[in-house]
C-alpha cells in the first residue's frame, strides 16, 4: 500500500483562526499587566504622600480625641484609601474593628489591597451612599470625619445617622479646613472649606455635647488652617 505524505502545514484559514483567538489573549494579557503595574505604582506613591503627611496631620492627637482603647469600633467615615482606617486599625487590636466608610469605588478598592497586604482582619470596608453610611445602630464607640465633612451634600442627615450609631458617651470628631467663623459667602456655599464655628453649631443643633474645640489644630500656610471639634453622645 502506497503512504500518503503527512502535511505539517496549515492552510491559511487555520492559520487566521489561531490568530484571531490568540490575539485577544495577547491584548487582555498585556492589559492586565498595565493594570498591575498601575496598580503597584499608586499603592508605592500612596506610600510617600502618607510618609509626608503623618508629618503634619497630627494622626496621633486625632486618635487620642477619639478615645480609643483595646476593643472599640470606630468609624472612619469618608476613609478614602485608608490613611486613617490603617492607623486606628492599630490602635483598636485584634478584638476591636475599624468600619471604613466611603462613597468611591477605586479608594475602597485600594483600601482593600492594602488592608490584606498588612493582613488588618479588624478592617471592615464599606461604600455608602450620598445620605446613608450604612452604619450600625447604636454599637459604634467612635466616628471619624477628616476632611471629608465640607464635603458632604446633607449633613443634618450624616449627623443624625452618626447620632444613631454612636453608643451613649460614643465621641464624634471632625477635622477639616476653614476659616474659624462662618462669612456670609461660607454660608451660602461659596467656599470648598468650611468654618468650625458652622459645623460646631451643626453638631450642637444633631444633638451632641461639645467636648473639645481647636481653631488652628493645624496652621500650614498658605493653606486655610484645619481645624478639630470634638463631641459625644449624652
Amino acid at each position: 500500500m502506497e503512504r500518503q505524505p503527512v502535511s505539517c502545514g496549515e492552510n491559511p484559514r487555520q492559520y487566521r483562526a489561531r490568530i484571531l483567538i490568540f490575539l485577544p489573549g495577547v491584548v487582555l494579557l498585556l492589559f492586565g499587566l498595565t493594570v498591575v503595574c498601575q496598580g503597584v505604582a499608586t499603592l508605592d506613591r500612596l506610600k510617600i504622600v502618607e510618609a509626608e503627611r503623618d508629618r503634619w496631620q497630627r494622626p496621633d492627637d486625632v486618635a487620642q480625641a477619639l478615645a480609643l482603647h483595646e476593643g472599640s469600633v470606630v468609624v472612619d467615615l469618608g476613609s478614602g484609601a485608608g490613611y486613617f482606617a490603617l492607623k486606628l486599625s492599630r490602635t483598636v487590636g485584634s478584638r476591636g474593628e475599624v468600619i471604613a466608610v466611603d462613597i468611591r469605588r477605586l479608594p475602597l478598592a485600594f483600601l482593600r489591597i492594602r488592608a490584606l497586604l498588612q493582613r488588618r482582619w479588624n478592617l471592615r470596608i464599606v461604600r455608602s451612599e450620598p445620605n446613608d453610611p450604612h452604619l450600625p445602630l447604636g454599637s459604634v464607640d467612635a466616628i471619624l470625619i477628616a476632611n471629608t465633612y465640607h464635603e458632604l451634600n446633607n449633613r443634618r442627615m450624616i449627623l443624625a445617622r452618626a447620632f444613631q450609631a454612636l453608643r451613649s458617651g460614643g465621641r464624634l470628631v471632625i477635622v477639616d479646613r476653614g476659616p474659624e467663623e462662618a462669612t456670609e459667602g461660607d454660608a451660602a456655599g461659596g467656599h470648598h472649606e468650611l468654618p468650625l464655628a458652622m459645623a460646631e453649631s451643626d453638631l450642637l443643633e444633631a444633638g451632641f455635647d461639645l467636648v473639645s474645640r481647636a481653631g488652628r489644630f493645624i496652621d500650614r500656610p498658605p493653606d486655610e488652617p484645619w481645624w478639630l471639634v470634638a463631641v459625644r453622645k449624652p
